[in-house]
């Protein structure tokens, strides 16, 4: 197993999750379908490099991750709406 891989594929793979966690919920379906592109993008990665191993136990980790950090720290923090969002100005 080649861990320059497993680590390069557990980022993205957890990064991608994380961005699908960390969006709004008006906006979720959009980028869960750029997921399922970037995904297969991921998919054919691991095909043509023969890495499965690797893409396996990266995404074991990275799923690992990120429950880790919905558990700790997302659930104590949601995800705020953009129309929520105050810009102060220099009248505020």
């Amino acid at each position: 197993m080649d861990f320059g891989i497993f680590a390069l594929l557990a980022v993205i793979i957890s990064a991608l999750l994380f961005m699908v966690q960390r969006t709004e919920s008006k906006r979720r379906r959009f980028v869960f379908i750029l997921m399922l592109v970037l995904f297969e993008l991921l998919r054919r990665y691991t095909w043509y490099r023969d890495v499965h191993t690797e893409a396996w136990a990266a995404l074991c980790a990275a799923l690992l991750f990120n429950f880790a950090f919905f558990l700790f720290i997302g659930r104590y923090n949601p995800v705020a709406s953009s129309d929520d969002i105050r810009v102060y100005r220099m009248d505020d």
